[in-house]
């Protein structure tokens, strides 16, 4: 079994806030791939399916961001599951908006729900970075990642969001890279082939200027 946890705060206030990109990704999954509707267990919301012959769980902890950890805890303990099992999918402010990263293992970098996720299962667990971009000053931060995203961001959300869906077997079969590719694919597609090559350019030889020379100044040219 694959464990897939989702970062973000319940309630409906928080729902379209950057913070909450994680559980938009596992909505996402489980309307794509037709997982089981969501109950209430370990202090979270969760749900199951099969992603590519994969028995998975989809953990979306209701303890808010900065206790994640107990759930996943929880999680992990009733289920007998390692770190290795584990991906945690969430708002990566050193990415720019639509980036999408995988890493297994590392440190926190002070994201509040990997640092709790840290204290109760460690480190060596994976991660899918989903960039949403720096307000540019660290003060910002807290009110740039508790807000909404805005109209502008609507397309390449969905992009992202959409990509996620398409890789989500790669991504419980361990694939990373399979999984980077169907993102790609959404986020940053191939352009358009069909179009048909320019024919190239013909340059006419430009026409000799007219004659204007008198019949006398033709024939005396002659003998110059």
């Amino acid at each position: 079994m694959k464990l897939f946890v989702g970062l973000g705060n319940p309630g409906g206030k928080y729902a379209r806030n950057r913070h909450n990109i994680g559980f938009m990704a596992l909505d996402q999954i489980a309307g794509d791939h037709g997982f089981s509707p969501w109950k209430s267990k370990f202090q979270a919301q969760i749900c199951e399916g099969n992603l590519g012959g994969v028995k998975t769980l989809l953990l979306k902890p209701q303890t808010f961001m900065n206790l994640s950890g107990q759930s996943v805890g929880e999680a992990m303990r009733f289920y007998k599951l390692t770190p290795d099992d584990v991906t945690v999918l969430h708002d990566e402010l050193d990415l720019a908006p639509g980036k999408c990263r995988v890493k297994q293992g590392g440190g926190h970098a002070g994201h509040n729900g990997l640092r709790s996720i840290h204290q109760h299962i460690g480190a060596d667990y994976g991660r899918v970075r989903l960039g949403i971009g720096h307000p540019g000053r660290k003060e910002l931060v807290a009110g740039y990642v508790l807000h909404d995203f805005g109209r502008a961001d609507d397309d390449w959300l969905d992009d992202l969001l959409r990509g996620i869906g398409d890789g989500a077997a790669a991504l419980a079969a361990g694939d990373g890279g399979k999984f980077m590719n169907a993102v790609s694919l959404r986020t940053a597609p191939p352009r358009s082939s069909t179009s048909k090559p320019k024919e190239p350019k013909v340059v006419k030889p430009a026409e000799p200027a007219p004659d204007t020379r008198s019949p006398m100044e033709k024939l005396l040219g002659k003998f110059k």
